[in-house]
């Protein structure tokens, strides 16, 4: 009876693990097209048949991806079966993932129709199913990694000289601000982030600071991805996993500040909570980037 119990507990704990890798796959791949309001247009226009057609060609496009790879740690015993599944949890995830982020920057509202949410929804959850779908084949999954975690390997690494605390951190703060660049840079000059401030509340707001700092958490510390175990294990400064989930935040904001002033979307002569409004916005996808940025250390 014991034995079943725990069995079913780990199935439990494999598929929750396996959803928050999707996940953070999703956000990776789908941030950078959500801050796009030509897809917001496109999606708001959209005919029915064509978001038949986003989902069709979406689920055949996902459904040969998950025949390889997939976002699961492990394959199912029944491969067409289990691809099938897969493909369906995916897009589902997509849609939720787009969904709540859309709301989130209050491209969705009560007042949105139904029709023109549907189509937004559809078309930006594309690129979010698409990171669902590579999380395992482009990110990896080593959580288990030497078939037991804090093992063998560990043992190898602890004997190994340890690098130097303020070194690490700095790699660290590197790491973040490259990723953070690189996924922001193309969103910083566009028009989407004053459109986006426009609209959302200072409530809104604090959603989007708890999200940035939640979505950067699982991305580093619960996905999965890459090395993560030796995250925990790395030396430095602010290596805890809140403190450096919140000292990497805010060296994404400083990154995101700075990409807004050289584009000159803000200048010293805004009030600070307009400076205060477009980082926030910014930061959710720097982030992000800056999240993978460490991954990749």
């Amino acid at each position: 009876m014991g034995v079943g119990r725990k069995r079913k507990k780990n199935v439990w704990i494999n598929e929750i693990n396996d959803i928050i890798r999707g996940v953070c796959g999703g956000f990776l791949f789908g941030i950078p097209l959500l801050y796009t309001m030509e897809v917001w247009w496109i999606g708001s226009l959209a005919k029915p048949s064509m978001i038949m057609l986003a989902i069709a060609l979406m689920f055949l496009v996902v459904f040969l991806l998950n025949r390889t790879e997939g976002f699961r740690k492990s394959k199912r015993n029944s491969p067409p079966y289990g691809s099938l599944t897969d493909t369906v949890e995916a897009i589902a995830i997509g849609l939720v993932c787009s969904g709540l982020m859309l709301m989130l920057l209050q491209e969705l509202t009560p007042e949105t129709p139904l029709t023109e949410a549907l189509g937004k929804i559809v078309f930006e959850s594309v690129p979010f199913t698409l990171g669902v779908a590579l999380a395992n084949q482009l990110l990896g999954d080593t959580r288990y990694a030497d078939g037991q975690e804090g093992t063998g390997r560990q043992t190898s690494d602890e004997s190994r000289r340890k690098p130097d605390e303020l070194h690490a951190t700095f790699a660290d703060i590197g790491a973040t601000l490259i990723g953070a660049t690189v996924i922001a840079f193309n969103i910083a000059p566009t028009d989407e982030i004053p459109m986006l401030a426009a609209a959302v509340s200072p409530p809104w707001l604090l959603a989007i600071l708890a999200s940035s700092l939640l979505i950067s958490y699982g991305i580093v510390f619960e996905a999965g991805f890459s090395d993560q175990h030796k995250r925990r294990q790395q030396q430095g400064i602010f290596q805890r996993p809140l403190s450096e989930t919140m000292v990497a935040y805010f060296v994404s904001l400083l990154a995101a500040v700075f990409m807004l002033w050289f584009f000159q979307k803000l200048s010293f002569s805004d009030p600070w909570t307009t400076w205060l409004e477009y980082a926030l916005l910014l930061g959710l996808p720097a982030t992000i980037g800056g999240a993978a940025g460490r991954l990749a250390i």
